[in-house]
């Protein structure tokens, strides 16, 4: 019989002997993640799927789609919603501590609002003169009036907001989520930007980057031309049938699969071919949902599609509307470019709030006659703020990226509600702070979707919308 042999271990024997075990548990607990982050199933059958199939979000979502209402150029903050009596007491006067190091342009003394600040509804919220319409439906709204990004000129700063990256080109935010969930409607894509900005960033800004091309966001016309007068480019085919159309992208499916067999996948050829398919199928379904025909006069009023001024806005939310109803994922409107009042800012303010008041208010109300603000999580804002100093000779304010309001509404979110604060002037976000990453993880949270497992991995690593930082904001979230 062997003899008895006691083992003492303190413990850092203990942790000698077990490391290597310590080291397989961390090992296959980031395999697990990984593996977890990558296993996106569909709803559809296997052998029919494609990049756009819908697919089941990470845990259940308050939210299926978003409709973005992007005010390019940057909206003043203290004179549409953040209301400060400091400002407006102490016009005039040099701000009472530092500017930020790193500004924009030179700036003046404190500027009080020349807008008149009431509050509305059973939430008692501040509204400037400038939004009556929205004041009207402001208990339906969701307000964060401490967002902060991280540069102040426009370029950078919509990069940021559309992308989560300042300096490098990064996948949208409507192309992460189309590649999270996939889209409800085949016939149509499932990122739409409404007349999209062409300068400070221009296509970067609703690109899928480095994720595959079915997921770059699909343009309908763009700034330069009236919404009324937007198409899809390259959509239809110049005197061809369908049957020839139908047989044309049957022998290229055909010389691509032998490409394959013979050379291996070619993702780049791969998303140009889903292109050609995706553009046959939609020559039956866009025009339909493009014409505003079959809309009624009193929906055509509420949107102001009958009055010359905003007529070109209400019809992009209009059709947002429309998009989002047939199952596009993610909608853009933009307002551009028009927000950026260094000077004359009462006229210019005045005249930009006139034409999105009307429209902003009819799609938040369209949305819930139709039982669709549920799950519609509709989005308002710019890529930043203004500063409460002053510029352009007392009459304008300059960039501000370090405190901003923006709002949502449905999908989820607290209605008549306002999360965080600037301080006592609205320059910088002080309390309850939610950075545009916070902001991209809370939309993607509110979607059913982790933002930090949803990753691609390209150029040796992965990537995701929020890069290595945010966190939802679930205090808004009902």
């Amino acid at each position: 019989m062997a003899p008895h042999v006691e083992h003492h271990f303190n413990r850092r024997s203990m942790l000698k002997h077990c490391c290597g075990g310590f080291g397989s548990i961390a090992l296959a607990s980031m395999f697990a993640t990984e593996a977890m982050a990558n296993l996106r199933p569909t709803l559809v059958d296997p052998a029919s799927i494609s990049p756009l199939s819908p697919r089941l979000p990470h845990f259940a979502q308050r939210a299926k789609r978003v409709i973005f209402l992007f005010m390019h150029g940057g909206p003043s903050q203290v004179d549409t919603f953040d209301y400060k009596p400091m400002l407006q007491r102490d016009d005039g006067k040099p701000l009472p501590f530092p500017k930020p190091r790193v500004v924009f342009a030179e700036t003046g003394n404190l500027l009080g609002s020349p807008f008149k600040f009431k509050q509305h509804g059973q939430s008692g919220a501040w509204v400037s003169n400038l939004f009556p319409n929205v004041a009207e439906i402001v208990d339906e709204l969701c307000f964060i009036k401490s967002l902060h990004g991280s540069n102040p000129a426009h370029g950078a700063a919509l990069l940021k907001i559309h992308t989560g990256s300042d300096n490098f080109v990064r996948p949208s935010m409507g192309s992460w989520i189309t590649y999270g969930l996939g889209s409800e409607n085949s016939d149509l894509p499932g990122f739409i930007t409404i007349c999209p900005t062409l300068g400070h960033g221009g296509v970067n800004n609703f690109s899928s980057a480095f994720l595959p091309a079915a997921y770059h966001g699909t343009s309908l016309g763009h700034a330069g031309i009236k919404a009324s007068k937007a198409r899809f480019e390259h959509m239809t085919s110049m005197g061809s049938s369908r049957s020839i159309q139908r047989a044309q992208l049957d022998l290229l499916k055909e010389i691509h699969e032998e490409q394959l067999d013979s050379a291996g996948p070619d993702l780049a050829l791969e998303g140009r071919i889903e292109t050609f398919e995706l553009a046959f199928r939609m020559q039956m379904e866009a025009p339909d949902v493009m014409d505003l025909g079959n809309e009624s006069p009193a929906t055509l009023r509420m949107y102001g599609i009958d009055e010359p001024k905003t007529e070109n806005f209400g019809r992009q939310c209009l059709m947002a509307r429309r998009f989002s109803e047939k199952g596009v994922r993610f909608v853009q409107c933009t307002h551009s470019y028009k927000w950026d009042q260094h000077g004359d800012l009462r006229n210019g303010h005045t005249s930009n709030a006139a034409e999105v008041d009307k429209p902003i208010a009819g799609l938040i109300r369209d949305l819930k006659s139709r039982g669709m603000l549920d799950d519609t999580l509709v989005l308002w804002g710019g890529e930043f703020g203004r500063t409460p100093v002053s510029q352009g000779g007392r009459d304008g304010r300059d960039h501000n990226p370090h405190g901003f309001t923006m709002f949502m509404a449905g999908g989820g979110v607290k209605p008549g509600f306002s999360w965080g604060s600037t301080d006592e002037y609205g320059y910088y976000a002080q309390n309850d702070k939610v950075h545009v990453h916070d902001l991209h993880a809370t939309i993607m949270h509110l979607l059913g979707i982790d933002h930090e497992r949803l990753t691609y991995h390209h150029a040796g690593r992965d990537f995701r919308l929020t890069d290595v930082a945010g966190s939802p904001v679930t205090q808004i979230m009902i």
